[in-house]
């Protein structure tokens, strides 16, 4: 037990006498026209300063963890009023025996206050009781601020680099989902021995760039996107030739910001469910435009009557995009799925920053 009070004072010991020495300052800067010499000043507002910082280790470092904290309000009720009282009674003392003994002229209109200027008196004086209570406990409400404070911006702290965590994880959780489906468009057009084997590696080195050195901060301009989008579709197109049918409109400047790969996904997914197991010709309808201080993004893609009537499971990606939105745009987003017989559709709506 001797050791825990030594090891917590040792951790406290700086930042309460930093605290002490600007309560001290701020004592000596707005009392001075009281005393009646600097001397006086000092002593009274080191010995002040002094009490109350030792009020406020005791109420932050044991009172409150211990009770409070503890929901031991009662408990803590009663600490808080034995404390005040034992420090009101060492300042009488320190009043009766010390500052008006050294310092009578300073103090002798102080003493008339009482009708009962003996010990006794002065302790069953409440307004007196009351006013000395509030000065020694000041400095604790202020600790407490400043705790509160820090321990606010330490929260604030830990939930951004925890967000930055949860971001990376799902970008690498996003990326070799990409990855995967794109080699697989290669490996596809190797074994035809296709000429168009050179474009492909092209679009995808440009692709490779953009997704490990030009994405890394959680927004980009809306016009590297739809680069990395049409990278993306002319592979697709190369892939299944005449077996899509792909439209693509933008109404944008291009220079809006917008989270990586969000769009990238809903496109992977148009072509994994609408495209791949289609027999005839799919279509995909992709459409970003701008309303207000709004993005709008709508994807539509036709369903193959192989799996129509089967229950459609959400992607990998279409998951993580949901969590990254909630990351991203938290109420600064809509989305809407329709999945039905013949289509599937996605429209979103994100709030432009």
């Amino acid at each position: 037990m001797l050791q825990k009070f030594q090891e917590l004072i040792e951790t406290s010991r700086l930042k309460y006498l930093v605290f002490g020495v600007l309560i001290f300052v701020f004592s000596v800067s707005t009392s001075s026209w009281y005393f009646s010499s600097t001397y006086e000043l000092l002593i009274t507002c080191s010995i002040r300063t002094l009490l109350q910082i030792i009020m406020a280790f005791v109420i932050v470092e044991f009172l409150i963890p211990h009770f409070l904290n503890k929901k031991k309000s009662t408990l803590f009720a009663i600490s808080i009023i034995a404390i005040l009282l034992t420090f009101y009674c060492i300042c009488t003392l320190i009043y009766m025996h010390y500052f008006e003994i050294t310092f009578h002229s300073t103090y002798t209109n102080y003493i008339k206050r009482f009708n009962d200027a003996s010990f006794l008196g002065r302790l069953t004086n409440l307004s007196e009781f009351i006013s000395k209570s509030l000065y020694l406990l000041y400095p604790t409400f202020l600790f407490l601020v400043l705790n509160l404070y820090a321990e606010k911006q330490h929260l604030l702290k830990l939930n951004e680099q925890k967000k930055t965590a949860e971001l990376a994880a799902l970008k690498h959780q996003l990326n070799p989902h990409f990855l995967f489906n794109t080699l697989n468009n290669l490996h596809a057009l190797t074994l035809k021995k296709s000429d168009d084997t050179s474009k492909v590696i092209e679009k995808l080195s440009h692709i490779l760039d953009y997704i490990l050195y030009r994405c890394n901060d959680d927004y980009v301009t809306l016009n590297s996107e739809i680069k990395l989008i049409n990278n993306y579709l002319s592979l697709e197109k190369i892939r299944y030739g005449d077996r899509v049918k792909i439209n693509f409109t933008q109404r944008v400047s291009g220079e809006e910001k917008i989270a990586p790969l969000l769009l990238l996904t809903f496109i992977e997914n148009a072509f994994k469910h609408g495209v791949a197991q289609e027999i005839n010709q799919a279509s995909i309808d992709i459409q970003i435009s701008k309303e207000n201080d709004e993005l709008v993004f709508l994807i539509k893609n036709s369903v193959p009557q192989v799996i129509r009537g089967k229950e459609n499971t959400s992607s990998i990606g279409l998951k993580n995009i949901k969590e990254q939105l909630e990351l991203l745009y938290p109420k600064a987003h809509g989305l809407i799925i329709n999945n039905n017989p013949r289509s599937f559709s996605a429209h979103l709506k994100l709030g432009l920053i």
